[in-house]
């Protein structure tokens, strides 16, 4: 087999070739709409990658989604569908806030206590949806959606609430600065952080212009970690096999619903950090009333598609699709567009048979070109003559 065929039969090469077609579809589509496909991309490429702010902006578009991506990636790797991501996001949200106005601790306090308000009510919701899979029996979609609306209208009940409710706004209120994430914090918009900044125009623009955090960091090594865990440990290994084969893994002596359980519960854990990542580190740094689900969680679920489940492959497909998002705002055509852009992605990313049929049809040419090898009287392939 040739390096090409065994390239064609990898995940990597399906996920390229679904992103491809995106684009050509797209293309078709905008022309048909009377818009030109190579203009609108020029602008969305620039849209996303044009200034070091853009550049910015979607690393922290890609935060939330990267991390609710991994968080879908695990649970499937365990044999379950966390389709409740955006709950348990929301829930991080709701839980940071809380904490983050109630408290005003000392920043290397306060951080952490804020983002562990949030873990911990993102893995309650899991846990919760797990504890009802391993109890009762029910499909955790199901459960995962219901809660989904949960955290939702609870979302709504504290931004209205007196206690939270910031008058005359849609909001509640702030979380005390000492949470932020962002990175220097206040001081780069003091005077002597604007002088130390001034003879530096792109990190002035990064720093001053945009809510720069260190929330894509955390992302990134919560990544590195999960992948860790799960093809290095053994508590790896036991998620991994209940999700293989439940029965198998019972008659192992692994605990079956212990493991559901844990599952969702960590699932549950890594949207919940997206949710309060999202609280310290951008502005306006709290909930607001909801009209409508905010989406990283489901984008998480086509980054984790696109990624073939795999959470070190969820970086490079968060970071596509926030630029996909965060571009998109800036070209001429209608930012659905871009919608149908990342839905026929995920639609191709879904038939991974493609590019495997490919390099059947190479290796299949390449066998008819060698021609079938002459053998002797017993059966037993001749050398062949060299030309």
């Amino acid at each position: 087999m040739s390096k090409l065929e065994k390239f064609l039969r990898g995940r990597l090469a399906s996920a390229i070739a679904a992103v491809i077609i995106g684009f050509l579809i797209s293309a078709v589509v905008l022309a048909a709409a009377g818009y030109n496909p190579l203009q609108t991309f020029a602008q969305l490429l620039n849209g996303a990658l044009g200034k070091p702010k853009y550049i910015a902006n979607v690393f922290i578009k890609a935060t939330p989604i990267l991390l609710t991506g991994v968080s879908v990636a695990f649970a499937f790797k365990t044999g379950l569908f966390n389709i409740g991501a955006e709950g348990q996001y929301i829930i991080g949200t709701v839980l940071a806030s809380i904490v983050g106005i109630k408290l005003n601790l000392p920043m290397p306090l306060q951080v952490p206590i804020v983002l562990l308000s949030g873990i911990l009510g993102g893995a309650a919701l899991g846990a919760f949806v797990g504890w009802l899979k391993a109890k009762f029996g029910i499909h955790e979609v199901i459960t995962s959606i219901m809660c989904n609306w949960i955290a939702f209208y609870l979302c709504n009940y504290v931004v209205m609430t007196d206690t939270f409710h910031k008058p005359n706004s849609n909001s509640a209120l702030p979380i005390n600065s000492s949470s932020y994430t962002m990175i220097l914090g206040n001081w780069k918009k003091s005077s002597a952080g604007k002088e130390a900044l001034a003879n530096i125009p792109w990190l002035r623009e990064i720093l001053l212009k945009t809510d720069l955090n260190y929330g894509f960091i955390i992302a990134v090594l919560v990544a590195l970690l999960i992948a860790f865990v799960l093809t290095r440990t053994k508590l790896g290994y036991e998620l991994r096999a209940v999700g293989f084969n439940r029965d198998a893994a019972r008659f192992s002596g692994i605990p079956v619903e212990r493991n559901i359980v844990l599952s969702m519960l960590i699932a549950g854990a890594i949207s919940g950090l997206a949710g309060a990542l999202t609280i310290t580190g951008i502005s306006p740094h709290t909930i607001t009333l909801l009209a409508a689900m905010e989406s990283y969680g489901f984008h998480g679920m086509s980054v984790a598609f696109i990624a073939g489940s795999s959470p070190i492959g969820c970086i490079p497909a968060s970071l596509l699709f926030a630029s996909l998002i965060y571009g998109g705002m800036s070209v001429d055509a209608p930012t659905e567009i871009i919608n149908i852009m990342i839905g026929i992605i995920v639609f191709f990313t879904a038939l991974p048979g493609i590019t495997p049929m490919l390099a059947d049809m190479i290796s299949k040419r390449r066998k008819e070109k060698e021609g079938s090898p002459k053998v002797s009287k017993d059966g037993t392939p001749l050398p062949r003559k060299e030309v």
